[in-house]
């Protein structure tokens, strides 16, 4: 969970010169014509979230659940966010989500026991100190890495596999030292 959106008051995004919410919405408009994905750009109108920390740390609370739950609370808050309009920086949208996820997948009392748990903010504050550790500043971002590299490979933005798979197989099999 990389928690790039601190506030409001310290956001600022050179590359497309964003520094309020509705700076969002024109980007969010590119972001769909360039996917084919489904967004609703209204948000950033008309209830836009305050933070992306909240919806991190509840994104980790879930993974103490499961790698399942971890994925299927993310999909269903991306979801809320970007095609229901839901702010999902407000506790009860974070609440609401897990409510409807399937029991077998997350357990509601436990999710909502955990949320402020210290050991879920310490979970955030490590992904945290990870994405300024590696001056990760945008997403999407892969870092690549294996026990043969001892050095991550760090690749910014939307790239094709193509592009990917020569990182892959550079990491995976190392040019052997002579």
């Amino acid at each position: 969970m990389g928690g790039l959106l601190a506030n409001w008051n310290s956001y600022q995004d050179t590359l497309n010169a964003v520094t309020r919410p509705i700076q969002m919405g024109p980007i969010w408009m590119q972001a769909r014509q360039l996917s084919g994905a489904t967004f609703n750009d209204r948000i950033w109108f008309t209830d836009p979230p305050a933070s992306s920390y909240p919806a991190c740390v509840a994104v980790k609370c879930a993974a103490r659940q499961s790698p399942e739950a971890e994925d299927a609370y993310l999909y269903a808050l991306r979801e809320a966010v970007m095609t229901q309009q839901k702010n999902i920086a407000r506790k009860e949208i974070l609440l609401e989500t897990a409510a409807a996820m399937p029991a077998d997948i997350l357990n509601y009392e436990r999710f909502t026991k955990e949320l402020t748990a210290p050991t879920v903010i310490d979970a955030f504050k490590a992904d945290l100190h990870e994405v300024s550790y590696r001056n990760i500043n945008r997403f999407p971002t892969l870092v690549i890495s294996s026990a043969y590299n001892k050095k991550a490979l760090v690749v910014t933005g939307n790239r094709p596999y193509e592009a990917i798979a020569p990182l892959l197989e550079q990491c995976l099999h190392p040019v052997a030292a002579v």
